[in-house]
């Protein structure tokens, strides 16, 4: 059953990375907007069903849930639903998938970070020097490999577009924390069907030119509305509950290296200074990830806002 957890967490990243290469091509024929609206609307028409068949989802049981937990699922939808979404897509105009996808998975640094600074929460010293190789990566991969420009250069829009994304995820993840008393199915169905409602009025305003939608972008749509959401989802939490979500959260760092790998397949081109630059981040995800031992932070007891960890506590978090 172990074999069969990693198998599906190697197939589940490979779904995510997936949603960064079809994001890139998508974003010529769709606006960020309608890319997020209509991968949760099919998401949802598939998640539905489901909560209602294993989780027991009624209409009487849904409105119970609505009621006494109305603002924490709409600032779920807000924040992973729609602006993690929109500020990736948007991301994704100006910046490569692979380089997206490394500025994503510097989620779990900048969470510990702020964790840090506000909470107080305590650091390594071995993640504290992951946290460096991991930043020094990404200074390498927006200066192109000439780290001193860092000092005179203008930021690459996408990159920094992504740090957004990161910002949203972080706050999504602490969101899901809160809400852990809700089925993770029911969670994330609520929380993304109020998401499109909130996007409906806004997609008045930018009408989809659907004359001018290509095969591709409407095979794209299907792949990002089933399988890096309602797919990835599922194999995700069918392994978390098997291996652990400490142990499944390692391989999120293989994200950039799919996406690098599937660019390549696709035709695309992978720099040196990408590869360089992409090992450091990796190789800091790595020691950022290993136990707190020898901190040197004074530790404050708050587990009720230690998002720190939300990732192992949330397991109805998707990407």
């Amino acid at each position: 059953m172990t074999y069969q957890a990693f198998l599906f967490l190697l197939l589940c990243n490979l779904l995510w990375a997936g949603n960064f290469v079809f994001g890139k091509i998508l974003i010529d024929e769709f606006s960020p907007m309608w890319i997020t609206f209509l991968r949760w609307l099919i998401a949802c028409s598939i998640l539905l069903p489901i909560a209602v068949r294993y989780e027991k989802l009624s209409f009487d049981k849904m409105k119970k849930i609505l009621k006494n937990s109305w603002m924490i699922l709409t600032c779920m939808g807000i924040s992973g639903g729609i602006l993690f979404n929109v500020f990736t897509y948007s991301a994704l105009q100006f910046t490569t998938p692979t380089n997206g996808t490394l500025m994503f998975s510097l989620t779990p640094a900048i969470t510990m970070i702020v964790s840090f600074f506000i909470w107080k929460e305590k650091i390594s010293i071995l993640q504290f020097a992951g946290l460096s190789v991991s930043f020094l990566g990404v200074v390498t991969l927006l200066t192109g490999g000439n780290i001193m420009q860092v000092f005179y250069m203008e930021f690459n829009r996408g990159d920094l577009l992504m740090i957004g994304a990161d910002v949203c995820w972080m706050i999504y993840a602490f969101l899901c924390k809160k809400s852990d008393t809700i089925p993770p199915v029911t969670a994330i169905t609520l929380s993304s069907l109020i998401a499109v409602v909130i996007m409906l009025p806004f997609l008045i305003m930018q009408p989809l030119p659907i004359h001018q939608v290509s095969a591709m972008g409407f095979n794209g749509i299907l792949y990002i509305g089933l399988f890096a959401s309602v797919c990835a989802f599922v194999l995700w939490n069918f392994s978390v509950r098997t291996v652990g979500a400490s142990i499944a959260n390692l391989t999120v760092n293989l994200i950039p290296v799919y996406t690098a790998m599937i660019t390549l397949l696709m035709g695309g081109v992978i720099t040196g200074v990408q590869l360089w630059g992409g090992g450091m981040v990796i190789l800091g995800l790595l020691l950022t990830s290993q136990k707190r031992t020898n901190s040197i932070a004074i530790y404050v007891s708050t587990p009720d806002v230690d998002i720190s960890k939300t990732a192992e506590k949330c397991p109805h978090c998707a990407n």
